[in-house]
């Protein structure tokens, strides 16, 4: 990955080395009740520590409002942090300021220091220059860790990077090299599945991948705006018919790029919407006014597939059908499985992210059978829409 810099070229021995993690993880009764997070940038922090660097995690959690906030502090997260690393983390109850220097010049080559919550500063949030400086003065190597948080033009996520020597961090430089793999530089045919809920959400992803993939296949709610655009009748299906125009012009661009978009040809429908309610497989020419689409049907799964065995790349956001609720969580499952068995056959790299891609990929037991599976789900999104993410336009390779 020659765009950003990355460790490889890091001088870190003796080094006061900050490092922008995202520590932003589920707490109850003040222990930590996910570690998935610190679990992915571990890596990082033991790697400088082991090259001699002072490591000073810097992160936020939830949103203070810009004081600080006992709901918010970073404590129990640095505990969290000693039990995944396996070694003693300091904690330093500011960010800024005395309290954070002194912590920082108590520490030896190797240690690891936590800072304090950086969004106890409205300063943090606003990437004002004096706040940015006094957060730089405590180290002299800046490490960006947090693709998830590269999206925010934050101090601590892109302001510091331009006073101080910069890289990427190990779970960073995967972050990209992956998604280059899917859009930046893919191996044809690229296809990519877009899913959820609604069109309006996703119109700049869907405009910039028209102009990217050869195959995009829509699936969701969002599939019906689509399908009311051609004329076809949705019965009570969540539909944005006010989109029409828009979603006809989305596949007017797909023909002039010779994106081929793939629709439902039928579906599973339902009366109501709840688990186990009485369903049908229908032709979408063929939905009942009383009737909703919460899922795609077994032709439309087939063509899917095809599309997925000629396909070399995938990249995926967005679930099928309202896959929370069985039985129309079938489709999702079966394409996951699908996706993940030629990824393991070596026949396709597929990346995925998305919170609900997420779920559903664990749902159907496969995420790690995927290429890549990203967490960070605002950033991830921007990515995919062709948006440049200002914490990592400060890595580039100048």
């Amino acid at each position: 990955m020659t765009a950003f810099r990355t460790l490889d070229s890091a001088e870190l021995k003796g080094k006061r080395v900050l490092l922008r993690v995202d520590l932003n993880v589920p707490i109850e009764n003040g222990h930590v009740t996910d570690t998935t997070r610190i679990e992915r940038v571990a890596s990082t922090i033991l790697e400088i520590a082991d090259k001699g660097g002072k490591v000073i995690l810097m992160a936020h959690l939830g949103r203070p409002k810009g004081k600080p906030d006992p709901a918010f502090t970073l404590k129990p997260v640095a505990a969290a942090v000693a039990e995944v690393v396996k070694r003693p983390v300091a904690f330093a109850a500011d960010c800024i300021g005395d309290v954070a220097a002194k912590a920082v010049a108590a520490m030896k080559n190797g240690d690891i220091l936590c800072l304090e919550n950086t969004r106890y500063y409205k300063a943090e949030e606003k990437n004002e220059p004096e706040f940015v400086a006094e957060l730089a003065k405590l180290g002299d190597v800046y490490v960006n860790d947090a693709f998830s948080a590269a999206h925010r033009a934050h101090a601590s996520t892109e302001g510091v990077a331009h006073l101080l020597p910069s890289y990427c961090g190990r779970a960073m430089q995967k972050e990209l090299d992956a998604l280059t793999l899917a859009l930046s530089s893919p191996v044809r045919p690229l296809a990519a599945i877009v899913g959820g809920a609604k069109v309006s959400g996703k119109l700049e992803l869907l405009a910039n991948l028209v102009k990217k993939v050869d195959f995009l296949i829509i699936g969701g709610g969002m599939a019906n705006t689509f399908l009311a655009a051609q004329g076809k009748a949705v019965g009570k299906s969540l539909c944005e018919k006010d989109l029409a125009d828009t979603a006809r012009s989305i596949l007017d661009a797909a023909k002039a790029a010779k994106c081929q978009i793939l629709l439902p040809v039928d579906a599973n429908v339902a009366k109501e919407f709840k688990a186990h309610a009485p369903a049908r497989f229908v032709d979408v020419d063929h939905v009942a006014d009383d009737e909703m689409i919460l899922d795609i049907g077994p032709n439309s799964i087939v063509a899917v597939e095809d599309v997925l065995n000629r396909a070399k790349t995938l990249v995926w956001n967005g679930p099928f059908g309202a896959f929370e609720t069985p039985p129309f969580d079938a489709a999702t499952m079966q394409i996951a499985k699908t996706a993940a068995f030629l990824t393991t056959d070596g026949k396709i790299k597929s990346v995925a992210g998305g919170g609900d891609t997420v779920a559903a990929l664990n749902a159907a037991g496969v995420t790690d059978q995927f290429t890549y599976v990203s967490t960070a789900g605002g950033a991830f999104l921007e990515w995919m829409e062709g948006k440049a993410l200002p914490g990592v336009e400060a890595l580039r390779a100048k």
